[in-house]
């Protein structure tokens, strides 16, 4: 899957959770946030880092489902119209776009997906495989990510259990946190 198609399958996937909240102000499992926060902070920073990248975007509809729904279509159309171009803000040096937003972003819409869902009282659309998948590949670099302040402290989570709810307690979240 490329990663315009990848961005097309996780934030229409997100899309279809923001479409399903009957409540913003619901308490969401990160600490202080609540279902719009979960939203607006995917378009938040996402901005701010293209912005610094020499790359604006134009301000957001006030409404979290409009919002989302643009921004998404944004991105999607920068990923489909500019795959190559190379942002040299990139903390990883120099960067295709696609490449750069595919591995930070989209992976983020994946992470917070589940916040939303929790938020919302809906299902998350995770799927094991990705999440094992991302659990292998955060694992070696967990000193790196908890540094970053991204992350809270693991929470634990028996080996027993699905990838989902073990990559949800490595993200600091814990998996049967319920609204």
């Amino acid at each position: 899957m490329t990663p315009s198609e990848n961005h097309r399958r996780r934030a229409g996937a997100f899309g279809l959770l923001v479409e399903g909240v009957t409540d913003w102000s619901a308490a969401a499992p990160v600490a202080g946030w609540d279902a719009r926060d979960v939203v607006m902070h995917l378009i938040d920073w996402s901005t701010a880092f293209l912005a610094s990248s020499g790359i604006e975007l134009e301000p957001v509809p006030v409404d979290p489902r409009q919002a989302w729904s643009v921004h998404a279509q944004r991105i999607q159309q920068l990923m489909d119209d500019e795959p190559d171009r190379i942002l040299t803000g990139a903390p990883m040096g120099p960067t295709p776009l696609a490449t750069l937003l595919d591995q930070i972003y989209t992976g983020d819409i994946f992470l917070h997906s589940w916040d939303l869902a929790r938020a919302s009282g809906q299902e998350p659309p995770l799927d094991n495989e990705t999440c094992a998948a991302m659990l292998a590949g955060m694992g070696p670099i967990e000193d790196v990510l908890r540094s970053s302040g991204h992350y809270g402290p693991a929470v634990f989570v028996a080996a027993d259990r699905s990838a989902m709810d073990r990559l949800i307690g490595f993200i600091g979240r814990d998996p049967d946190w319920t609204n």
